[in-house]
């Protein structure tokens, strides 16, 4: 059995520390006060079995409780007194140096909290170790300096989440939309260096991962791009090919019909794409931004976003190339070929695509395909999201289509229905033309609604009213990242405000007319919809009779965040957290709040946003039918998804689920295995085994445990984690049920 030292350490737990404590307290008092040694070794007993069935990996903090409760239960009162005073001023000395220990104990690569906090970082590299002294660091400042105690607090306590604490002494914001069209049509800086329009596709591609890695480099969370904005350098390659391959026959002395020649040059045209595109796959999987990991990016291929058909054309010829890459995967150091954790894919269903007649079908069916293999493309339903997205004028059925800032953050829709007249000065601004790239979001703070719950002790009236103070005290910590971000100069990421990323920005000028009429969101996290209303009802969300109290929690927040947008033009939305190492805090705040609750605490990890719990029964239609309506009450950004089997062989299946996705729900995805051993070659699912009170992933052919030497490949919902993850993600992985 293990447990987790105030450094963040995993030790292996020994009772005899426990014995010795105690000793400690019991000299300190008369003879007649004592605890005898049958009772010290008893209390030592009962708090060894307590941590055993915990639940969890159990914190020293939470051995100490266990230790007073047993103290004092024994009637030993004035020895529990004296190790709660020597165990206070302990606490008092070590205050002075806990970063410090935090920082050492990561570089040394036994920090459990933070070496996994981020299922996409390695922990033992230079870069990352570096990044994560930098947040300790950050965080320290915030937690002292920056931030109000009550946010602090309820941080620290788990009622609440201040998302990426760790970048919050700068000037940074969370998530975006590229406007790579303008830095490619119009020109783009990168370190000094003026990036002109490229002339030809492979250029294009190329200086895409520049910008990809530059804005990485400049913000704390995703970025998207989209694969529309390349395809006008198709016809820029193509036309350079043909004029070529006419010199040559020229100089030759040779002629060809102008179909023979068009046929010749489109062969070409297809290995220049090919060169394109694997750059940008190689480059991002290969690159290396400031915080230590790959960027953090999404590409998005919508058919329909092109402007004309030979773009459409063109951009069609880019999506093939993309799915073909992907499914073929990336060589790890042996050469097999793996599952990349990015570029996340998002392909759209649309109405040329999604019906075997359609004349994109084939397209859908090679998604399908990779999917099936490589988890990826995710999907967006072009029929549900133009009824849900609707800017300024815009009716049901005729809004907008575009593409999550990363993992599952979504703009609001454009309110201003004319592109905010260009306040960001794009050079690709287009009035009366509703606008989503360039526009970013602020930052997250994640509401427990587990904790409001069980707090409430299932009285309904003191339910609403602990969850408004919570809601206030989750607006109170937005506003701080909001104020945060105002007076930052374009100075401070000059790619982002100044060349065209999000903005063409003077030297010097504030980004405040940015933070404000909805240009950007600023995103109410919640956690725990599942475990909130099982607490309250007795049932599962899914249940009829406790569906509409889980709808009715859904709403309240939403109608939080207009009060809030309304009282001060901020857009605030509701978003779906994917509370990757959250999970885990949560589920152990809970625990030391409320004690094991069965069904309700009992697990290391809560469920995600307002997902149906990842260890329910239900059909994968069932599950996207029923989620839909809470996604459409979650417009900050959400994802639903489906465990799925191997379903390489079964790929019919696979396009019937993504016709239901079309028709039902606006975002969605399929989850399967993607995982290798390195040690004996196996290439089916690495399993998840206990040991020690431990969590570990275990080849089942050879029993490899070396992380260094296993592939694993798991969606942290939404996006996909390679360097695995912390003890409560690993237990909710484990308890995945499928869905068909």
């Amino acid at each position: 059995m293990k447990i987790i030292k105030r450094n963040g350490a995993e030790v292996t737990f020994n009772p005899q520390k426990i014995i010795d404590a105690i000793k400690k307290a019991n000299v300190t008092v008369a003879k007649s006060l004592r605890l005898t040694d049958d009772q010290i070794e008893d209390a030592t007993a009962v708090v060894a079995a307590e941590c055993e069935t915990c639940g969890h990996t159990v914190t020293v903090e939470e051995v100490q409780d266990m230790v007073e409760d047993q103290i004092m239960s024994k009637g030993a009162f004035s020895v529990a007194r004296n190790y709660i005073t020597y165990r206070y001023v302990q606490n008092l000395k070590r205050q002075t140096n806990t970063t410090d220990d935090r920082i050492l104990s990561l570089i040394e690569c036994n920090n459990e909290d933070v070496k996994q906090e981020n299922s996409n970082k390695n922990p033992t590299i230079n870069s990352v170790q570096r990044d994560y002294m930098a947040g300790e660091v950050s965080k320290d400042l915030a937690n002292r300096i920056l931030l109000p105690q009550e946010i602090v607090d309820a941080n620290k306590e788990g009622l609440i989440h201040f998302h990426d604490a760790d970048y919050y002494a700068q000037h940074m914001h969370n998530c975006d939309l590229v406007n790579l069209e303008d830095m490619l049509q119009n020109g783009t800086v990168i370190s000094d260096t003026l990036i002109e329009k490229p002339h030809s596709f492979p250029t294009a591609c190329n200086i895409a991962t520049q910008i990809i890695a530059q804005v990485a480099s400049s913000q704390y969370g995703g970025q998207s791009i989209s694969l529309t904005h390349l395809a006008p350098f198709v016809d820029v390659s193509r036309k350079k090919i043909k004029k070529q391959f006419v010199e040559e026959m020229a100089e030759l002395n040779l002629e060809m019909d102008e179909e023979a020649v068009d046929k010749m040059v489109e062969k070409r045209l297809l290995e220049e794409i090919r060169r394109g595109v694997q750059t940008i796959q190689y480059q991002v999987v290969t690159l290396m931004t400031t915080n230590g990991q790959a960027p953090f990016v999404t590409v998005f291929m919508y058919l329909n976003e092109a402007r004309n058909p030979q773009e459409k054309h063109d951009l069609a010829l880019i999506i093939e190339e993309t799915l073909k890459q992907r499914y073929e995967g990336v060589k790890n150091e042996e050469g097999v070929w793996i599952t990349p954790a990015f570029p996340k894919l998002i392909y759209v269903l649309e109405d040329d695509n999604v019906h075997e007649e359609d004349p994109y079908f084939y397209l859908t069916k090679l998604a399908a395909k990779c999917t099936a293999k490589r988890l990826v493309p995710d999907y967006i339903s072009e029929k549900i999201m133009r009824k849900y997205k609707l800017s300024k004028g815009e009716k049901e059925g005729e809004g907008d289509v575009y593409t999550c800032m990363g993992c599952r953050s979504f703009l609001t829709p454009d309110r201003s229905g004319n592109g905010y007249n260009n306040i960001a000065n794009a050079g690709n601004y287009e009035p009366g033309k509703p606008k989503y790239y360039g526009r970013f979001n602020q930052g997250v703070v994640t509401i427990n609604l587990v904790d409001v719950a069980l707090s409430s002790e299932k009285n309904m009236d003191d339910f609403w009213r602990i969850f408004d103070e919570r809601l206030e005290l989750c607006h109170r910590a937005l506003l701080c990242r909001h104020n945060r971000l105002k007076g930052t100069t374009s100075d401070a990421a000059p790619i982002l405000w100044q060349f065209g990323a999000l903005a063409r920005l003077e030297k010097g000028q504030v980004i405040d007319p940015l933070l404000y009429d909805g240009y950007s969101t600023i995103s109410l996290g919640y956690a725990g919809l599942y475990e909130c209303v099982r607490y309250m009802t007795g049932h599962s969300h899914t249940d009829k009779e406790a569906t509409p109290f889980a709808l009715s929690v859904m709403q309240h927040m939403n109608d939080k965040c207009n009060e809030w947008k309304a009282a001060s033009n901020i857009d605030f939305s509701l978003y779906g957290t994917p509370l990757e190492s959250t999970t885990y805090k949560f589920a152990r705040c809970l625990q030391k709040r409320f004690g094991i609750i069965p069904g309700i605490t009992d697990k290391g990890y809560i469920t995600n946003s307002y997902h149906v719990h990842v260890s329910e029964e239900i059909d994968a239609f069932t599950k996207l039918k029923f989620e839909s309506a809470f996604q459409q009450l979650s417009p900050g950004g959400a994802i639903s998804y489906i465990e799925v089997p191997d379903m390489k062989d079964n790929l019919e299946a696979v396009t019937s689920v993504l016709e239901f996705i079309y028709e039902n729900i606006m975002y969605a995805e399929l989850n399967t295995k993607s995982d290798y051993c390195q040690e004996c070659g196996f290439d089916g699912e690495i399993r998840i085994v206990e040991d020690d009170g431990k969590l570990v992933w275990e080849c089942p052919k050879c029993g490899n445990r070396d992380e260094t030497k296993l592939n694993v490949a798991r969606r942290t919902c939404g996006y996909i984690g390679t360097q695995f993850w912390n003890q409560g993600r690993t237990e909710e992985i484990r308890d995945r049920v499928l869905h068909l």
